[in-house]
């Protein structure tokens, strides 16, 4: 097909409703067809986006049952297809069981040409931000990537950071609140780093009891004390070759601090019970929420191993200061979790955009997929409202700008957030600014938004 128009699959045995339907949707390529073979036949064709289908289809036009199991194998074939389901007038039921099997909406007959372009219309954009989801959900797992999505400056700067890194052998500490991505940000670290191919192993210093977290650290010899029924590599040792992520350093007790310190200057360690050195060859990566230099100035945490710890310091922001980013991440999570359940596509409606952007996200990245995945699992359609969040819906106040001193902040800031709501959707993000695309392009270009980045 050379026609550059959207195809738009139209299933209607009516030969006069089938001109009506050719002249009142012409700018689209609309394909016709008359009954279940050639409705199949035209969808494997040309894979349409948007489908209109009436239910009652030969060889029985009077009975719903063939539009039915029509419907279900168009769903089936194409998932992501758009079927608006035509119904007869008044027939409710019909139309809340085409909804229930799948379908994106429903008009009834006699229908009205603009409000069914309108339906159209939506359908189609609702089928392209979804195809920008997969292209987005495909970007976040790709080899080597640690799943951090972000269009924030400061994120940003954090991930390259982490990409120069990687390839040292340099201790490195990341500083954030819980849930921000600090064990991501570490497991990067390690996957494209030359030590990819040994193992990462993992601790929680504040999960572990002190009378317990040293042998869990260093390992223990047969008989050190009771219990000790076998000898027991610790986590530093079974890391040999690859990657320790210390994470909650800050609450590693202060007798350890100094057994972890000899560890780094000597690269030996000797378990619980014995009296051979034994040398590890391990990269040490650790994080924290903590303010480990003024624990160092109270004597809560040793100065020297602070700086032995130091080498490389990444402060991660937290979520509520990454502009667009919350959006941007719950369309990410919606897809993922609506994949894993098999629930169908599942999108976000602008309230739940604005009720999220809004909210100040205390919990960070994990509060955020874990409410998305909550709203996931309990949703009841497939589009998702503030409240299957947890949100409540808010007004924001309006913003003022001075163009004559922040016009820059300003335009960047509002580029931004629109393609964090239309989930980089270009053509969709221009007609909300108000832009052709190719200004859009030009001022992404600009202010380095060209694509969402990962690392």
């Amino acid at each position: 097909m050379t026609d550059k128009r959207k195809p738009l699959l139209v299933i209607e045995d009516d030969p006069a409703l089938q001109k009506q339907m050719r002249w009142a949707f012409d700018q689209y390529e609309v394909i016709v067809a008359d009954d279940r073979d050639s409705a199949i036949a035209q969808l494997r064709r040309f894979e349409p986006a948007v489908v209109t289908m009436d239910l009652g289809l030969p060889p029985h036009p009077d009975d719903t049952t063939t539009g039915f199991l029509l419907l279900q194998e168009i769903l089936s074939l194409i998932p992501q297809t758009k079927v608006i389901v035509i119904t007869g007038q008044h027939d409710r039921a019909n139309a809340v069981r085409s909804i229930a099997l799948g379908a994106y909406d429903f008009c009834e007959k006699p229908f009205q040409p603009e409000l069914l372009n309108l339906i159209i219309e939506r359908a189609y954009r609702v089928y392209e931000l979804q195809e920008e989801n997969v292209r987005l959900q495909n970007a976040a797992v790709a080899p080597g990537n640690a799943g951090i999505i972000t269009r924030d400056p400061d994120m940003q700067k954090v991930c390259r950071t982490v990409e120069k890194v990687a390839g040292t052998s340099a201790t490195v500490m990341l500083l954030g609140e819980s849930g921000t991505g600090k064990e991501l940000l570490a497991r990067s670290l390690h996957v494209n780093s030359p030590r990819k191919s040994n193992k990462f192993v993992a601790i929680n210093c504040a999960a572990i009891p002190d009378n317990l977290l040293e042998s869990e650290l260093f390992g223990y010899e047969k008989g050190a004390f009771t219990g000790a029924v076998k000898q027991t590599p610790g986590k530093i040792e079974t890391a040999n070759g690859g990657t320790l992520f210390l994470d909650e350093i800050g609450d590693l007790p202060l007798s350890l601090q100094a057994k972890l310190l000899r560890f780094l200057q000597e690269r030996v360690i000797e378990r619980i019970g014995g009296r051979d050195e034994i040398p590890v060859d391990v990269r040490i990566v650790c994080a924290t929420h903590q303010d480990l230099h003024a624990l160092s100035s109270t004597g809560k945490f040793r100065e020297d191993l602070y700086y032995r710890l130091a080498e490389i310091v990444l402060e991660i922001p937290p979520l509520r200061s990454r502009k667009g980013d919350a959006s941007l991440l719950a369309h990410a999570f919606v897809r993922k979790f609506a994949s894993e359940q098999r629930t169908g596509t599942i999108t976000l409606l602008p309230e739940a955009i604005d009720a999220i952007e809004a909210y100040q996200w205390p919990g960070n990245v994990r509060e955020l997929e874990n409410r998305a995945k909550r709203a996931v699992i309990m949703a009841e359609g497939s589009a998702l409202k503030a409240e299957d969040f947890g949100l409540r819906l808010t007004t924001p106040e309006p913003e003022l700008f001075n163009l004559r001193r922040v016009r820059d902040e300003a335009e960047r800031e509002a580029i931004v957030r629109v393609l964090s709501r239309v989930n980089s959707n270009i053509s969709k993000a221009a007609e909300m600014l108000g832009v052709s695309r190719p200004t859009l392009y030009d001022l992404m270009d600009k202010y380095g938004l060209r694509a969402p980045q990962t690392a």
